[in-house]
């Protein structure tokens, strides 16, 4: 995902859950990149393109990333959501494997 393809129900879940609720293009542009630079993050760390419309581990882990990053704080992101991230790598390995069955 890049910046200029965020899905804009994505942009405006985004910015409700970090209680952004005025309108201003320059703050939506970097919500836009730190929603991108979150879903590369994760992708990478998932091993193929995960979906952060539907609820569930891959949309929680973007959200909190894209705050972690907002307040300068990647620094301990992983550490903070190792387990988390760990979680969601074994969910892609099921899913990946039961499509191979």
């Amino acid at each position: 995902m890049t910046r200029q393809n965020i899905p804009p129900a994505l942009l405006v879940d985004v910015k409700n859950y970090l209680n952004i609720t005025w309108e201003d293009e320059a703050t939506d542009e970097k919500i836009r990149g730190l929603i991108a630079s979150a879903s590369m993050y994760l992708d990478g760390k998932g091993g193929t393109p995960l979906d952060y419309d539907a609820d569930g581990m891959p949309r929680t882990l973007l959200m909190e990333y894209v705050r972690y990053a907002r307040d300068s704080a990647l620094d301990v992101f992983e550490n903070n959501y190792q387990a988390l991230i760990l979680g969601m790598q074994q969910e892609v390995m099921l899913n990946a494997m039961e499509k191979t069955i």
